[in-house]
């Protein structure tokens, strides 16, 4: 069981040992240290921070204790209850907020939970911000509100309404045209908050929606991360009803994948790929992912003009990348869109709302769309680590190993050889060395990742 504490957040399994699992008291003590550097940011009367949570089991109570710390230290709360990471961050400047909590531990598993922090913008906090929180935990230097000057908590649940309504209104939402196309889709909602916010927007674009898994019960019917091995029963949904493609989400809405009309996977790397291709048919300008996506998006955006860069892993980093370039579009290959004309962060209803209206104007299938793209094949490996690893030497022996070839250390370490390039890091949300590989065949990716997990494996004598 695991507590882990990075700029992506505070994670953990619940139960367990407190400072080693997300226990109630760890909960509390994040949550205090949040509201606690919060308040440093600026001086005023009152402060406003909004939260909402997926439908984790565990959310109910992390959410009640997080929102009841921050009641003790005097800041208001607005509650979204059951909502997205991305509804959650466009409510915190429409509330004029100073900041948000988003209870969710993304792609992991229902034992896990996590506090995701945002500040004033709706946006995660960097590493500075990060590391300022984790050492008013450790200090415990935190200041409570007295009886007159606790906060009051005021619940809202009409937020996702209004981030639908935000996305209809995008300038290059096409809603008649979407609507005209007559599609029909599959969402698999991974008994989320996804199976709430996905079809009310299909609803909305007059898109006829296959529910499948959609009850925000929080039991999870197959691992949530959206990968091709987990995703058989949306496969299979999507011939049976002859639909036109599937849609898929991860618990908190913030990653997104399709499903081609054949059941077969669209890529979650392709996600990107395809709406970053409409906005930049309508406005030429330059894009950003992280290291660890593929090539693919870096030709799209030539194509049409562009210049492509990436930017370390993590979301924050693309989002401190993409301001600096100006770009148009941006995000992750984990299917993770970030759209800057709506906000600075990774949103699967704007992503849905794009891909539809590329869609409907090409008027092709989804595996038409897929040949469109220069075909690349990803294979995507981790080793586990232990204490007696030491993944910054292994990092360190790797990058002299491949001296030669085109290397880049600004996170963990990528190769980029003529044909393909791997990536490794360290996770910052899981005890693993993360092994991304990107070539012309599954075969030639898979056989690079495997020779690598080999070497690093003979390195660290495991």
């Amino acid at each position: 069981m695991t507590l882990i504490k990075s700029i992506s957040g505070i994670r953990g399994t619940i139960g367990g040992n407190v400072g080693e699992n997300l226990t109630p008291i760890d909960a509390v003590k994040f949550a205090s240290a949040y509201g606690t550097w919060l308040k440093t940011q600026r001086t005023k009367d009152n402060y406003r921070v909004v939260v909402g949570r997926d439908a984790r089991i565990s959310g109910a109570m992390i959410q009640n204790l997080v929102m009841n710390t921050l009641v003790g230290l005097g800041i208001d709360v607005i509650d979204l209850d059951l909502s997205t990471t991305p509804t959650v961050e466009i409510a915190v400047p429409m509330e004029h907020a100073d900041g948000g909590i988003i209870l969710t531990a993304s792609h992991n598993p229902k034992q896990w939970n996590a506090l995701k922090l945002l500040n004033a913008k709706g946006e995660f906090l960097d590493a500075a911000e990060g590391a300022k929180i984790l050492e008013i935990a450790e200090s415990n230097d935190m200041q409570f509100a007295d009886v007159d000057s606790l906060g009051e908590i005021t619940k809202n649940d009409a937020y996702i309404d209004i981030h639908i309504d935000e996305v209809l209104e995008l300038e290059y939402v096409d809603k008649k045209a979407i609507a005209a196309a007559n599609f029909k889709v599959v969402v698999d909602g991974v008994n989320s908050t996804g199976g709430i916010a996905i079809p009310l927007l299909l609803e909305r674009l007059g898109v006829e929606a296959v529910k499948l898994y959609c009850d925000p019960t929080g039991e999870f019917p197959h691992n949530p991360e959206p990968l091709k091995e987990h995703l058989t029963d949306l496969s299979a949904e999507v011939i049976k009803h002859h639909a036109d493609f599937g849609i898929v989400v991860d618990p908190d809405v913030d990653r997104l994948a399709f499903m081609d009309e054949n059941g077969e996977m669209f890529g979650e790397e392709y996600t990107l790929v395809a709406c970053a291709d409409l906005v930049l048919s309508r406005n030429p300008g330059n894009t950003v992912s992280n290291m660890s996506s593929t090539r693919a998006l870096r030709d799209v955006t030539e194509k049409h003009g562009g210049t492509y860069e990436a930017s370390a892993v993590g979301e924050v980093n693309v989002v401190t990348l993409m301001k600096k370039n100006n770009a148009v579009i941006g995000g992750e290959g984990n299917g993770g869109i970030i759209y800057p004309a709506s906000h600075y962060g990774r949103d699967a209803l704007v992503g849905v709302a794009l891909f539809l209206t590329l869609l409907a104007e090409k008027k092709i299938s989804v595996s038409e769309l897929k040949k469109t793209y220069t075909s690349y094949f990803m294979s995507k490996k981790k080793i586990a680590l232990t204490p007696q690893i030491n993944v910054d030497a292994i990092l360190m022996e790797m990058a002299a190993k491949y001296k030669d070839e085109n290397l880049n250390t600004v996170d963990g370490v990528k190769i980029d050889f003529a044909e393909n390039w791997v990536h490794l890091r360290k996770s910052n949300t899981e005890p693993i060395i993360r092994i991304y590989t990107e070539a012309k065949s599954q075969q030639i990716a898979d056989d690079l990742a495997n020779k690598i997990i080999d070497e690093i494996k003979a390195i660290a004598k495991i």
